[in-house]
């Protein structure tokens, strides 16, 4: 699988004609064969970063190493400033140092390295990006995900790392993974920690970058006000010897904690957060799995509309330019005064052409689910997906009060005990509390996962008293400890190595997980068990989760055009119209 692309490149301080090789270098390159010797001799010295010496000893011996350095001063005013840099200086400093050779062997060098070049890496200087502990801790495979830039890691980083290790945690787990990437990484034949050990040693392609370590002192000087003796100031000090050892090379700080980025700016340091993790940049882009079929979709499609009866549902094969807009298993609607409106489900997609099925409607009585009728359009859309036998995942979002707790229990109701498809509910949960934790729950597994669950018994109360409607035959018969038999509460903690088969199980509150524990979950799904997945996005209790990091999230993505999956988010709240007010204003 491709890995996620590397955080936003920011722009180089200088211009390319700075970080261009003269004459001198041009010829000597011309042997070189591989793109990484290219880009190192005239965009940074191949060295260690801590290797101050060797690194001196080639600026004054590389003519073309040389004339970047006289810009630094320039360089780092304008940075202060935020003004963009002149590139006239640039190029005159660049000219000026070069040794008397014909033009054209200066120009000859620039079509070799865009030979050589990828066409997806970056044309500028590669970025130094020195690696807060919260970043590895965070996604221990984060140190393949910067393309063909490099990375540092201060030797704090190491030692926090060190202390983070033990336990049982998720935090522990991804420690020790990145302690043995780094020990595979150090343990690669010919590789040399002091000149920096290659990122893709260990078979990750993706990233052409080295690694370096920290491997001896640096020399920096930070405010007093910041204690020397803090982690998070001795990382910043790192990144500030970094950046006046190797201008005008860019060097920039990730970090996944917000003070620590703006401490660092406050330095006049670049520090950006980790994007890697981030499925979506605005979670306004999430799929809905909803379309509006456009008001003059008939009249252009209509002409080409083949039509047929299978059952108890009307399918039409259409080919219109909005069949490029939709996927497998998505909803659209048509809806335009003076004519009938349309309700349908994407079947089948092939090039222009895709067929879509008509609903049932549930919204109707003689349709109920376990006495609950569907009150809207996307409530109408969920329960066709939920009561689908051939829709193994199901994810719902939406606001509080949408319905989604409820026609998850009333279609997992109606399948385990009426139509039998199912043996029994498996309800689970991330156990986030919105406040400060009450303390050791006492009981057994299901007893101390009983707080968490006041939703199903809300949900399973409204469900026995039927609402006035007619609940079915084993609506009236049943009894709560009946129901209850057949549902059966389970803890997150306890899912690594289960295997649930001809299961109904139901995740809520996912938004509050990882993508990791979501895959975790997921993954646990045996022969003819079905796995919905609900959750408010808007509603985040997880520290450093977002609604673009979210494992809900991250699966709605994952999954969207997946013939046996599903999604909609839920718009319209139907709970009662102050819970619809409240989710609106505050």
């Amino acid at each position: 699988m491709p890995l996620p692309p590397a955080p936003t490149k920011r722009a180089a301080l200088l211009s390319p004609e700075a970080f261009r090789p003269s004459a001198a270098s041009a010829s000597a390159n011309e042997t070189d064969t591989t793109t990484e010797s290219i880009v190192d001799n005239f965009a940074q010295p191949d060295t260690a970063p801590v290797a101050a010496t060797a690194s001196r000893s080639r600026k004054k011996t590389t003519p073309a190493t040389a004339a970047p350095k006289r810009t630094t001063a320039k360089a780092a005013q304008t940075s202060t400033a935020k003004a963009a840099p002149e590139p006239a200086p640039t190029s005159a400093v660049v000219a000026k140092s070069a040794p008397s050779q014909p033009a054209a062997a200066a120009t000859k060098a620039t079509p070799v390295n865009k030979a050589k070049t990828r066409p997806t890496r970056s044309t500028g200087p590669k970025k130094m990006f020195v690696l807060d502990t919260n970043v590895l801790l965070h996604d221990p495979t984060s140190l393949f995900r910067f393309e063909e830039h490099d990375i540092f890691l201060p030797m704090i980083v190491l030692e926090e790392l060190d202390g983070h290790k033990k336990g049982m945690t998720e935090v522990a787990r991804n420690g020790r993974q990145v302690s043995r990437t780094l020990d595979a990484l150090a343990a690669a034949d010919g590789e040399d920690i002091v000149l920096g050990l290659k990122l893709n040693a260990t078979g990750q392609r993706a990233a052409n970058g080295k690694l370096y370590f920290q491997t001896s002192p640096l020399d920096y000087t930070l405010p007093s006000s910041l204690p020397q003796g803090k982690a998070d100031n001795q990382i910043l000090g790192v990144v500030e010897a970094l950046r006046q050892q190797y201008a005008p090379r860019e060097v920039v700080l990730v970090s996944k904690d917000i003070n620590m980025r703006v401490k660092a700016r406050a330095l006049g340091l670049d520090a950006e957060d980790y994007q890697n993790d981030k499925t979506l940049e605005d979670g306004d882009l999430l799929y809905s799995g909803v379309l509006a079929l456009a008001t003059d979709f008939w009249s252009k499609a209509g002409k080409n509309v083949e039509s047929w009866q299978s059952g108890a549902h009307t399918y039409y094969r259409v080919t219109s330019p909005q069949v490029a807009q939709m996927m497998i298993n998505q909803f659209v609607y048509f809806e335009a005064p003076g004519e009938p409106s349309l309700y349908a489900r994407v079947s089948e997609i092939r090039d222009k052409t895709a067929v879509l099925e008509t609903l049932k409607d549930f919204g109707s009585q003689k349709n109920a689910v376990w006495g609950v009728n569907t009150r809207n359009r996307e409530q109408n859309f969920a329960m066709n997906l939920l009561m689908d036998p051939e829709v193994d995942f199901v994810t719902l979002t939406g606001t509080a009060g949408t319905g989604k707790t409820l026609m998850a229990l009333a279609a997992g109701l109606t399948q385990v005990l009426d139509e039998r498809r199912y043996t029994e509910i498996i309800m689970t949960r991330a156990t986030v509390s919105v406040g400060e934790d009450i303390g050791f729950l006492p009981g057994t597994e299901e007893e101390k996962m009983g707080p968490w669950m006041g939703a199903l018994d809300d949900n399973l109360e409204f469900l026995a008293k039927g609402d006035g409607g007619n609940p079915g035959e084993w609506g009236r018969a049943a009894t709560n400890e009946l129901i209850r038999s057949r549902i059966k509460i389970k803890s997150m903690n306890f899912m690594r190595g289960r295997t649930f088969l001809n299961k109904y199980v139901i995740i809520d509150e996912a938004q509050n997980l990882t993508p990791k524990q979501m895959k975790t979950l997921i993954t646990r799904a045996g022969p003819g068990t079905k796995i919905i997945c609900m959750g408010n996005l808007a509603q985040i209790d997880t520290p450093y989760l977002t609604e673009g990091s979210s494992g809900l999230t991250y699966a709605v993505d994952k999954f969207k055009g997946w013939p046996h999956s599903g999604h909609i988010t839920l718009a319209r709240g139907e709970r009662s119209r102050l819970a619809d007010f409240a989710s609106e204003v505050l």
